[in-house]
């Protein structure tokens, strides 16, 4: 999915003007808190993973790594990310612009784990490796379309 599908897909909500289009890379957390001049750990990142029976979506904050004993505990296995190419599969976004927004794929579960309520506001991607909106960890759970918050990392 492009920045074009996400735009489309949060204009239903009234945001599709608040994706902040960069004119640098804002692919990684580094490059894109460099990017919108704010601290890595409120960049919104998201990971993808082999589920059992699809694809477990995680979004964390920068600073947050999985914790592979909560993550087997929650989930009743292994963390397993996907590849580049079965993430573009899976949810429509290439690496470095992956995002919860717009996943049509219904074997993508979208979690967002507790790492993120730390602040009152994030960014994640828009579904390119320059994009961003600002959001709080509110308005991400409405965007994304879950109420699935999650405590399976650490920072």
């Amino acid at each position: 999915m492009s920045i074009d599908k996400v735009r489309e897909y949060l204009k239903r909500f009234g945001r599709d003007k608040d994706i902040i289009e960069l004119e640098q890379s804002s692919a990684t957390v580094q490059l894109a808190a460099l990017a919108l001049g704010v601290e890595p750990q409120r960049i919104a990142k998201t990971l993808t993973f082999k589920a059992q029976d699809g694809v477990i979506m995680i979004v964390a904050a920068g600073d947050a790594k999985v914790d592979n004993k909560k993550f087997k505990s929650f989930f009743g296995q292994k963390a397993k990310m996907l590849t580049p190419q079965e993430t573009l599969d899976a949810t429509g976004h290439a690496v470095g612009g992956v995002c919860p927004f717009g996943i049509e794929n219904k074997i993508v579960k979208i979690y967002l784990d507790n790492s993120l309520k730390r602040f009152e506001t994030i960014y994640p991607a828009c579904g390119s490796g320059n994009s961003a909106i600002k959001l709080t960890p509110s308005e991400l759970e409405v965007l994304a379309q879950t109420n699935n918050w999650i405590d399976v990392c650490t920072y």
